[in-house]
């Protein structure tokens, strides 16, 4: 199993290209199952839930093929590959257990599967370990739809045979997945769904687009209250994927803890207002400039501050563990309030082997700034947490050895290759 072995001290200074978006690239890929024509996308990222989730597009009929690939090195220009998916005929309806368990957004394909052929059976989903994230919006959602679900030996078995009919849908909480699931199935339904209470996040927006390029009629996208008029059909289109914003923000927080000067470029910094705004307020240097950040960091001391997460546009769950391992570097005591899941401090135990002074109190953490991390063995718990601890490692003094980082390949391109070509001494070491 691989590892990440760093030796921390080193700061960043260069420039790094932010790859396409991993939690945008996915809801799209899977669109391409509302259509018999041909779905292009720029600019996906080269990641493990790529490469899974087209398995499980190929097992349902899909024909995919890629273009050329570009290595990101030290120059600025955008990484991705372009993906062409075909879905003329979807051959099979089975989403299985092996590969659905180890990816959650391989649950969306339910959606699309059924608004297409009206039937569709799929494993109940897998994924990172941080909370129980249940399926039952989605499953509510479809049924006021007009499918039929049963549960049967950890599967969903959906049927509509006469079609989805459109409705009004209003989720009792905010869910990116369930929104993307949703608006997918809604796009081919006889008549308006309203999406009521619908995720804002860019990824939704993102996909959207892709939409309403293949023939569907959206509107209010970004906004809580989401209209759609279904189609018959849904056509060829292209599309490219928005840049990642939690890569961008990670390395604009591994920047900060390390000090330096670093340039990340292919980034829509509109998508990082409250992060940036944080890491402002902390005494970090953020020039938004056109299609890039620039981040810089004297030796300053960071300043201590309090955050809750929230879905977008609040501070997003996803840079959580990151901006903890910022805050070991404050002057200061800070908290940070998980509201989204109830188990995503899994990382703190990890960092408090590399000198984090970490508390916690429910759904709140306390974090007391110390003055130096020191290098350790550490073990990653998901894929958020893996790379915090790569950036507290950045920091740290002395050798530091992340283990399985399987979690880590899942959602950040060539993250040795970015931080090294800008100083930092990090290199994978294949057992």
């Amino acid at each position: 199993m691989d590892r990440i072995k760093i030796i921390g001290g080193s700061k960043l200074i260069g420039s790094i290209p932010i790859s396409g978006a991993k939690n945008a690239a996915l809801p799209l890929m899977i669109a391409s199952l509302l259509t018999e024509g041909t779905l292009t996308l720029k600019n996906i990222p080269h990641l493990a839930d790529i490469t899974l989730l087209s398995r499980i597009l190929g097992e349902l009929g899909a024909n995919i093929t890629i273009d050329g690939r570009d290595v990101p090195s030290i120059n600025n220009e955008t990484s991705g590959v372009t993906m062409h998916i075909s879905v003329p005929k979807i051959s099979n309806f089975f989403a299985k257990y092996d590969l659905v368990s180890r990816m959650r957004a391989g649950f969306w394909v339910i959606g699309p599967l059924l608004a297409r052929m009206g039937r569709a059976k799929v494993s109940l989903p897998g994924g990172c370990a941080i909370g129980t994230r249940p399926v039952d919006l989605h499953l509510k959602a479809l049924q006021k739809l007009g499918a039929d679900i049963k549960l049967e030996d950890g599967y969903v078995i959906a049927t509509a045979p006469n079609g989805l009919k459109g409705t009004k849908i209003k989720f009792s909480k905010v869910s990116v997945g369930a929104t993307h699931n949703i608006l997918m199935a809604a796009t081919l339904a006889k008549g308006q769904t309203i999406i009521e209470n619908a995720a804002k996040e860019p990824e939704v927006v993102d996909l959207v687009k892709c939409l309403r390029a293949m023939g569907s009629k959206i509107e209010g996208e970004g906004t809580s209250i989401i209209n759609i008029e279904g189609v018959s059909q849904l056509n060829s289109a292209e599309h490219e994927v928005l840049p990642d914003r939690i890569e961008a923000g990670t390395y604009a927080m591994a920047v900060a803890m390390t000090g330096g000067s670093l340039t990340l470029t292919n980034v829509n910094s509109d998508n990082l207002q409250y992060p940036l705004h944080v890491m402002k307020a902390m005494g970090v240097q953020c020039l938004d400039q056109e299609n890039s950040l620039h981040i810089t960091q004297n030796d300053n001391k960071l300043k201590p501050i309090d955050i809750v997460t929230n879905p977008y546009p609040g501070f997003p769950t996803d840079l959580q563990a990151q901006i903890m391992a910022m805050m070991t570097q404050a002057d200061g005591l800070s908290r940070i309030r998980e509201t989204i899941f109830e188990n995503r401090f899994m990382h703190v135990q990890e960092l408090a082997r590399l000198g984090a002074n970490i508390t916690l109190d429910g759904d709140m953490a306390i974090i007391r700034g110390v003055t130096k991390l020191k290098g350790a063995q550490v073990m990653a718990t998901d894929l958020r947490a893996s790379v915090s601890l790569v950036i507290a490692a950045l920091a740290a003094k002395g050798e530091t050895i992340v283990n399985r980082v399987y979690h880590l390949d899942r959602g950040f391109e060539d993250i040795e290759k970015k931080l090294s070509s800008c100083g930092a001494v990090i290199e994978r070491l294949t057992d």
